[in-house]
């Protein structure tokens, strides 16, 4: 006899587990300074999530449900190398395991000089909906990077999504210059950082 899954019940398991995992495993206290030259208190260290056994898949789970939830169609995910590359694979492995195929996609800081001279690797964009994705954003300046490329590739940016949202303005920033909606799994108030 096979049980039946109720799909609201997983979703919130894997978040709740995800969340866990996160406060376990990524934040790290003390001053560091940010990609964006700024300096916190803390560092959310989300490639220890990302590449983690476990955590991986309950990224691309959570992402896929808050996605389903906000009603945001789309048929690739990536976004600017390093950080959205475990987080479009987790979506798209994710997607396929739901039944429902996503492409994962990776975006260049820039341009390359050689070979195909592309800025977005994987799968074409053209003409496709795309979600941009960032494991978290302080400024949103590599989201920012990333739909750029996209659109340069003829691809279509439907959102933005990121796995944890630092409340330092990036969702106000990319809302306003991209004119997407910009989600994020995890606020860092869960998180207990202030």
């Amino acid at each position: 006899m096979t049980a039946i899954s109720d799909p609201a019940a997983d979703a919130a398991a894997a978040r709740a587990r995800l969340l866990e995992l996160i406060k376990e495993l990524a934040v790290v206290r003390g001053k560091v300074i940010l990609s964006s030259g700024a300096e916190a208190d803390y560092y959310i260290d989300l490639r220890r999530i990302t590449l983690h056994h476990e955590a991986s898949k309950l990224v691309g789970q959570v992402m896929l449900s808050l996605l389903a939830d906000a009603g945001i169609d789309f048929e690739c995910a990536g976004g600017l190398t390093m950080g959205a590359d475990p987080v479009g694979t987790a979506v798209m492995h994710a997607a396929v395991e739901a039944g429902r195929p996503v492409d994962a996609f990776v975006v260049r800081k820039a341009q390359k000089s050689y070979g195909m001279g592309r800025q977005v690797e994987g799968p074409s964009v053209v003409g496709r909906r795309v979600l941009v994705l960032e494991d978290t954003s302080t400024t949103g300046g590599s989201a920012l990077a990333a739909v750029e490329g996209v659109r340069k590739a003829g691809g279509n940016v439907v959102a933005v999504a990121v796995i944890v949202d630092r409340d330092t303005g990036a969702k106000e920033k990319i809302e306003a210059e991209a004119g997407v909606p910009y989600l994020f799994a995890f606020g860092k108030g869960e998180l207990g950082l202030s």
